[in-house]
């Protein structure tokens, strides 16, 4: 815990950002009926009835000192997507990046053995070798600001029914621009001091 936070800690570094990533999934849904309009007096009306066409994965990249992020949707959640999108963060994201300092959970996919096994070993070691990788613990997601940015995406971009690929991905597109026009910027306030007084019962007692 107190690794992340002390990355948290770090000042501004164009050449060493520190990026949060994450990743989830929705859901694609279509209608059986053709919902109703709102009009006045009645609200929109939705069939309970569904059809199931489908899940999305979403990946999503956010620099909390810089007001940047990154969401992609893709039909799987293997360790060649994974891969895939880092080395697009690395190389069109952050290219000028002497490493990215990336902070994520430890799911399975999230590891130098994913580079490995969708790029040939020189590919992969040249994109490992620009990666500072920081773990939140288990138990621990509530550390990744990318969490809480994901949070807000589907508020604000995919709640609701979405019933294709092609939707989602336009959505996504749209959201992701008009946030970071925005440049919202996240500052993280929580330290490790604060950490040693708030959560002293998660440490060992000496």
């Amino acid at each position: 815990m107190e690794d992340v936070l002390a990355t948290y800690a770090l000042p501004y570094n164009s050449e060493y950002p520190v990026v949060c990533m994450d990743e989830s999934n929705k859901q694609l849904i279509g209608e059986v009926t053709k919902p109703i309009a709102a009009v006045p007096g009645h609200p929109h009306l939705l069939d309970d009835e569904y059809v199931r066409k489908g899940v999305a994965n979403i990946f999503i990249e956010v620099e909390p000192l810089a007001g940047k992020r990154h969401v992609e949707i893709t039909e799987r959640r293997t360790m060649i997507d994974w891969a895939h999108f880092t080395k697009g963060m690395l190389d069109e994201r952050y290219p000028d990046a002497s490493k990215v300092i990336l902070v994520m959970d430890n799911l399975n996919t999230h590891s130098i053995a994913s580079l490995y096994a969708a790029f040939p070993p020189e590919e992969a070691r040249r994109l490992a070798e620009r990666l500072e990788i920081h773990y939140t613990p288990k138990h621990g997601s509530w550390l990744n600001i990318a969490e809480i940015e994901l949070s807000v995406f589907k508020r604000q971009c995919i709640a609701g029914r979405i019933d294709s690929f092609d939707k989602i991905k336009t959505k996504t597109k749209k959201w992701n621009e008009d946030r970071n026009k925005r440049q919202t910027k996240v500052q993280w306030q929580f330290t490790s001091t604060d950490a040693r007084v708030k959560l002293e019962r998660l440490y060992p007692k000496i």
